[in-house]
């Protein structure tokens, strides 16, 4: 009955001698007969299942008793509180007197509702651990979708095209040709250590190689042993600190822009310096059709945004009008003639864009296409550096320079009278 009961009935005894549990039991049936009418008496009550086992607790110490009683009840709440209430008349148990309190009267489907709350609290718990979310499994499904696109090549991990690609992007582990994959370059092979692989190392000796590293210590180890057994053609890092596995696909994207040819950072004690500190353009000196190759115009934006080097002769020019032809003829025009301007020039030392030296900053961060060079009718600061080195303009010739905090390695810096005097 205990199990279906509304409420429950908690009350306290007390008598002035010693006495058993059953004395309390014969005193409650006893004292409450006939006292609550016929309706309401608890023999009749428990025969028809509406008050539960009565249960009583007794102690006794220095000659007297006291105890708990409690007693589950399936009557309305009303009925209940008159159930409790004549429990308190309770005067005498067995030879002793004796003094009943109600304490309280429970609502047991409240306890049941606690008991549900928890108890649903922790299957929801055990429920959402195992329930996917539409973005979870969206990108569930991509993730195995990727890793099922992965080969191997030779007993390495690579991307599907480098079978049949005439260009190929080695990377450090399994990981980054995942992440690759999911940008969609699918030429990428891992070397997974700096134990360079055979088949790795005959690859960069028949396909356009690009390696794309960790920005540590490690990718420049890696970078050092496949050179030595390798044929490496252009070189990317990740920004210093971070691996490939974690970049977003514009850094992706970003870091084979502004890869550089392999003899270009072969002399430098640490590969990574040779690159701008920051991320921003493309390198000037690389060509669309190596950029394209490379990443095998998946990654859309790659290809085009740079001229390369030694192209048409006089697509800068200005119509009509004698465009100087050496980067000497430009210093003299801007910088001697104390013109107040800047020049921005391309591979060919023609003029892509004339502004005023204030502005060169901006011009130069906002140019489409990357100068390869910057003449200036002023001062060559750090904060004009940066943006140079930002960009990949490969030179810049000021009528003086600052000082330096920190100076790029791919950006040559001259003042006006180094030109004129060479």
């Amino acid at each position: 009955m205990q199990y279906s009961a509304k409420y429950i009935i908690h009350a306290d005894v007390r008598t002035s001698g010693v006495v058993e549990r059953s004395d309390v039991v014969g005193a409650i049936f006893g004292q409450t007969e006939g006292l609550l009418g016929d309706g309401m008496d608890l023999r009749d009550l428990q025969e028809a299942s509406k008050v539960g086992r009565i249960d009583v607790d007794v102690d006794s110490e220095g000659g007297r008793s006291f105890g708990t009683i409690t007693i589950a009840s399936g009557l309305d709440r009303v009925e209940t509180a008159v159930l409790a209430a004549g429990l308190e008349t309770i005067e005498r148990v067995g030879p002793c007197r004796a003094n009943c309190t109600v304490s309280k009267i429970e609502d047991a489907r409240a306890a049941k509702r606690r008991e549900i709350v928890d108890r649903a609290t922790e299957l929801l718990a055990e429920f959402d651990e195992e329930t996917l979310t539409s973005d979870r499994l969206v990108d569930e499904v991509r993730e195995r979708f990727r890793e099922s696109e992965v080969v191997e090549y030779g007993g390495l991990p690579a991307g599907p095209r480098v079978v049949d690609s005439d260009a190929i992007i080695v990377v450090e582990g399994r990981a980054d040709v995942r992440t690759l994959l999911s940008y969609g370059v699918r030429n990428a092979i891992a070397v997974e250590g700096t134990d360079i692989p055979d088949a790795v190392a005959d690859l960069t000796n028949e396909r356009t190689t690009t390696v794309l590293l960790d920005g540590d210590r490690g990718g420049d180890l890696i970078l050092r042993e496949l050179a030595q057994v390798g044929d490496i053609d252009y070189v990317a890092f990740a920004p210093s600190g971070q691996s490939v596995e974690d970049l977003d696909r514009a850094a992706v994207v970003s870091a084979l822009r502004k890869k550089l040819p392999y003899d270009q950072v072969s002399e430098t004690s640490t590969p990574r310096e040779a690159f701008a500190p920051t991320d921003g353009g493309t390198v000037e000196s690389l060509s669309s059709d190596s950029v394209a190759g490379a990443i095998e115009d998946e990654l859309p934006g790659s290809a085009g945004e740079s001229e390369p080097e030694g192209g048409p002769a006089g697509d800068g020019e200005k119509e009509g009008t004698g465009s100087p032809a050496t980067l000497g003829d430009h210093v003299r025009a801007v910088i001697d003639g104390e013109s107040g301007e800047a020049r921005l020039l391309d591979g060919s030392f023609d003029a892509i864009a004339e502004i005023p030296a204030a502005d060169c900053f901006d011009a130069i961060a906002d140019a489409e296409a990357v100068p390869h060079a910057v003449v200036i009718d002023g001062t060559v600061d750090q904060r004009l550096l940066d943006i140079a080195a930002q960009r990949g303009v490969g030179q810049i010739v000021g009528r003086e320079t600052g000082d330096f905090v920190k100076q790029p390695t791919n950006v040559r810096v001259h003042e006006a009278a180094d030109i004129e005097s060479a």
